[in-house]
């Protein structure tokens, strides 16, 4: 068995409380809205936008793959939102379409790439591990800025705001955990609280959210296991004892 390595844990962990701040309401307006795959659709379409940069210009500039990123994200949520608006009772298949286009459409980008499985498997799956206190610097000031916006429009926001500011966090997220965590996150400790309608509710997804992170991590470097999806399944099963409890409470 590893030993704890305190130094690494600890910006990990701030990692995931910045994922965490804006996708624990995020996620419950997605499970309002009925679009539950947006996340990885949008991730995807993030993500094929770093994967073009930085095929078509080599040792492109950070702050170049991060506009491509962002640019790509907004132009996917401003097509989800025009079919929200236009095609609501197809808009879950459509989503699901241009997940499927944009993930192989990363595949066939990186085809040439002797490193491609190494990119593809950063782009899922993560490392979160690795992160250092200066990468997590940008998006905790955007996703603070998307806390406080969401905050002070209230409940249902514009449909083009909230696409708009969905589109920022699972960018700024999926480059920091990677897709399968960003999904976890947005949608498991939203389901914990999804039949409760008091104002405690957020408080107990984001607990949901925080602990799972926390034993995630931890027994990631313990047990030497790939973090991202042991706080997947961490998630997973808090969510589910939570919900267990929550419903012994009401009997």
């Amino acid at each position: 068995m590893n030993e704890l390595h305190v130094d690494i844990l600890l910006p990990a962990m701030a990692a995931g409380m910045v994922v965490l701040s804006t996708h624990v309401p995020l996620g419950r307006e997605v499970l309002r809205r009925g679009i539950i795959f947006i996340d990885l659709a949008i991730a995807q379409i993030a993500g094929l936008g770093v994967i073009a940069t930085t095929h078509i210009v080599e040792d492109g500039e950070s702050w170049l793959v991060q506009l491509a990123a962002v640019s790509a994200a907004l132009l996917g949520a401003m097509l989800f939102n025009w079919i929200e608006k236009h095609l609501p009772e197809i808009e879950e298949a459509l989503i699901g379409v241009f997940f499927v286009l944009a993930a192989t459409a990363s595949l066939l980008l990186l085809a040439s790439d002797p490193h491609a499985g190494e990119h593809l498997k950063e782009l899922l799956v993560g490392q979160i591990l690795w992160v250092s206190w200066s990468q997590l610097i940008l998006p905790a000031v955007i996703s603070g800025l998307i806390v406080i916006v969401w905050w002070r429009i209230g409940h249902s926001p514009p449909s083009w705001l909230f696409y708009s500011l969905f589109a920022l966090a699972i960018t700024m997220s999926v480059q920091l955990v990677g897709v399968y965590l960003v999904f976890a996150s947005l949608i498991i400790p939203a389901l914990t609280i999804h039949y409760q309608k008091n104002g405690q509710a957020l408080w107990i997804a984001y607990g949901v959210g925080i602990l799972a992170y926390m034993l995630g991590l931890i027994g990631s470097s313990l047990l030497d296991l790939p973090s991202g999806a042991l706080i997947v399944w961490a998630l997973a099963i808090v969510g589910v004892i939570t919900v267990l409890i929550q419903q012994l409470r009401r009997t």
